[in-house]
């Protein structure tokens, strides 16, 4: 899972962040009204709860705009933050800080939003053996940080792209004719690293998926009972198999499909509508 990322990833987003919010000729407001050698401390903190994810974004792009600054980075991904609390403490240029400020303050707040709502899902399952994991619709890109803001709420990450494992989907099994002719093609492609995982959209494809010892099979929008009888079918057949639940998940629902006895809920809402978390830049 991506719980630390090296700078060597985070840095070409901050870049083209800061080149987007920059554009021709840089912050004309603060060349307009800020002393050229005029220096600034200042604060990002935390306007409610949350989780805290983004730390070294902030940092990368504050040192990008003034690689003299002082960043002091508070607190750590992956701990809970209060409402008031100091994140990070900058102080430097004033023009550079003040130009880096929205970018760091999107990095922030998003990966802070993911991690805040990927926390309030594993808790709702607590008590459960289900891990909650996130999925591919992610903000293009921005993958590797999202994924880093999951795994900082307690969540895991399910494939990081297209090369690292074999998901086989419903659009796969209609071109190759069928669960067990797809699964027997994938598992004979894939070199002994590499998990096969295959998508059921019924109980009528359940059998046929277990008869081939998939890595992971995929109930894809089943409802509950359904999703119960799938539990207790793969259980007595022996086979020794992940199961994931995916499809209609949110916060009213994740508990629910929890009890049934899945190991893995993928939830897309994690990434794809996430709220942003109110974090300031305040001077001090």
């Amino acid at each position: 899972m991506t719980r630390t990322l090296p700078d060597l990833v985070i840095e070409p987003v901050v870049r083209m962040a800061l080149a987007e919010d920059l554009g021709r000729c840089g912050d004309v407001t603060a060349q307009a009204c800020i002393p050229e050698d005029a220096r600034m401390k200042a604060q990002f903190r935390a306007r409610q709860d949350g989780v805290m994810a983004g730390g070294a974004g902030v940092r990368i792009a504050c040192l990008l705009m003034d690689p003299k600054a002082r960043v002091d980075v508070r607190v750590s991904d992956g701990a809970d933050i209060a409402k008031g609390d100091v994140l990070v403490e900058v102080e430097g240029s004033a023009r550079g800080l003040l130009a880096a400020e929205r970018t760091a303050l999107n990095i922030l707040g998003r990966m802070c939003g993911i991690a805040t709502q990927t926390r309030a899902y594993v808790q709702a399952v607590a008590g459960t053996h289900a891990r909650i994991a996130d999925t591919r619709k992610t903000t293009p890109g921005l993958r590797a940080l999202e994924k880093h803001a999951v795994a900082c709420g307690g969540g895991i990450n399910h494939r990081f792209g297209l090369d690292d494992a074999i998901l086989i989907k419903d659009n796969h099994v209609a071109v190759c004719g069928g669960v067990g002719k797809a699964v027997r093609a994938a598992k004979a492609f894939a070199p002994h690293l590499m998990k096969v995982e295959v998508e059921v959209d019924g109980l009528d494809q359940l059998d046929e998926a277990i008869a081939e010892q998939p890595d992971v099979i995929m109930l894809d929008n089943f409802n509950l009972t359904d999703m119960a009888t799938a539990v207790a079918r793969v259980k007595a057949s022996g086979v020794k198999l992940v199961l994931e639940a995916s499809g209609g998940v949110n916060l009213d629902t994740v508990a629910g499909i929890a009890a049934t006895g899945v190991d893995v809920i993928s939830v897309g809402a994690l990434t794809h509508s996430v709220i942003q978390l109110d974090i300031g830049l305040d001077a001090v």
